[in-house]
C-alpha cells in the first residue's frame, strides 16, 4: 500500500461516505473536518510528522491517546468536547478498518478507547418572569429592535437549535392556521413545532414589512439576515442575545448567574413545557431527540417538580407525639450508672 493512503482515506471519508452514506449535514461534515485539522496541527507540532506524511498506519492508540490529552492541557478543551473529539475519531476508524483490514488490530485499540467521565451539570434554564423580562429588551420602535424581537420571539416558542434557527427561510414558516414553523434539525431530520398565536401574529406583521432579495424566490429567502441580506450566522445570533441580556440585568427580577447562549433558551422552553405537565413523548419530538432519554435531563434538573413528586407520595409515619426520652426511667438509670464509672 502507498506511504500516503491516510490523505487518501480520510478525504474519502469527509467527501464520500458521510454526504453520501451517512447523509451526514455540511454542518456535521465541517465538525468532522475541524477534529481532523487539530489532529494533523498536533501530529506536525507535538510529533513531528508533517500532514502529508502521515500513513494510516501511523494511527495507534498511543497516538490518539497523546492527541486528546493535548486537547486538554495544550487547547484548554473541556472533558465533554475531548469526549466528542474521540466519538469523531472513532466513526473515521471504523470506516477506515474496511479499508485497511492489515491495521485492524491497533484499530480494535484505539475503538477500546472509552469516554472520560466527568460531572454531570444541571441544565441551566430562565424562569418564565426572566424570559418575559429578556423578550421585552428590544426597542420594537426600531426596524432592527423588532426584527430581534421577533427572532427571539421565534428563537424560544419553536425550542430550536441556533443551526435549525438560521436554517429558516421564508417557505418553512406557515401561519394559517395552525401556525407551524418546519425546523431542517440534525442528521437531516425535518420536523414541523406549532406557533404560538402571539407569535404567529408578529411573525406575519415582521413577513409583511421584510426586504426580500431581488435575485431568488420569496420563499427562498432567509427568514433572519444581517445587514448584507445574508445568512445570520451562530456568532451573530449569539451577539443579538448577549446585548438584550446584559439589558435584562438592569432589572432586579432577572437573576442571572451564568452565561446565557442561544442553547439556554431551547433549554429554557423544554423546562416550561415540562412544568406544565406536558408529557416528556411530546417535548421529545418537539425538541427533536432521537430519543427519551435525552429529553429526561430537564426532568431530573426541576428540583421543583421532584419536591412536588416527593411531596404527594409521602406517607406520614412518624407519630404526632414522640417519647421524651427523659421520662424513660431505664435509659435514665443506665446513663447515670455511666457517670459513676
Amino acid at each position: 500500500m502507498k506511504n500516503n493512503d491516510f490523505p487518501k482515506h480520510l478525504s474519502y471519508f469527509l467527501s464520500k461516505h458521510l454526504p453520501g452514506q451517512r447523509n451526514a449535514s455540511t454542518h456535521t461534515i465541517a465538525s468532522y473536518r475541524d477534529v481532523f485539522k487539530l489532529l494533523l496541527i498536533f501530529c506536525e507540532s507535538a510529533k513531528s510528522i508533517k500532514p502529508e506524511k502521515i500513513k494510516t498506519s501511523d494511527l495507534s492508540k498511543e497516538l490518539i491517546l497523546h492527541f486528546l490529552d493535548w486537547l486538554e492541557t495544550e487547547r484548554k478543551c473541556s472533558i465533554s468536547t475531548r469526549n466528542q473529539r474521540l466519538a469523531v475519531i472513532h466513526s473515521f476508524v471504523h470506516y477506515v478498518q474496511k479499508e485497511s483490514p492489515e491495521n485492524l488490530f491497533e484499530f480494535k485499540k484505539i475503538l477500546s478507547i472509552p469516554n472520560k467521565k466527568y460531572p454531570r451539570t444541571l441544565v441551566p434554564y430562565l424562569t418564565g418572569q426572566e424570559m418575559q423580562i429578556l423578550l421585552s429588551q428590544p426597542d420594537t420602535s426600531t426596524t432592527e429592535g423588532f426584527r430581534n424581537a421577533i427572532l427571539l420571539s421565534v428563537l424560544y416558542d419553536t425550542g430550536s437549535r441556533v443551526q435549525e434557527l438560521i436554517n429558516i427561510r421564508v417557505k418553512d414558516v406557515r401561519l394559517s392556521s395552525p401556525a407551524v414553523i418546519r425546523l431542517h434539525g440534525k442528521g437531516r431530520k425535518i420536523r414541523q413545532v406549532p406557533l404560538m398565536g402571539k407569535t404567529s401574529k408578529v411573525l406575519g406583521l415582521y413577513l409583511e414589512m421584510k426586504k426580500y432579495h431581488p435575485g431568488i424566490s420569496k420563499g427562498d429567502n432567509y427568514l433572519f439576515v444581517n445587514q448584507k441580506k445574508q445568512q445570520l450566522s451562530r456568532w451573530g445570533i449569539s451577539y443579538i442575545l448577549n446585548k438584550y441580556v446584559e439589558k435584562a440585568k438592569d432589572d432586579v427580577g432577572f437573576n442571572v448567574d451564568f452565561p446565557v447562549t442561544p442553547h439556554v433558551m431551547r433549554h429554557s422552553k423544554a423546562m416550561h413545557l415540562l412544568q406544565s405537565d406536558i408529557n416528556l413523548i411530546y417535548i421529545r419530538d418537539f425538541l427533536g431527540h432521537a430519543d427519551c432519554s435525552t429529553t429526561e435531563v430537564y426532568a431530573r434538573a426541576d428540583s421543583e417538580m421532584k419536591r412536588k413528586a416527593i411531596e404527594k407520595a409521602y406517607v406520614n409515619l412518624v407519630p404526632e407525639t414522640v417519647p421524651k426520652w427523659q421520662e424513660d426511667g431505664d435509659l435514665m438509670k443506665w446513663l447515670n450508672s455511666l457517670c459513676s464509672l
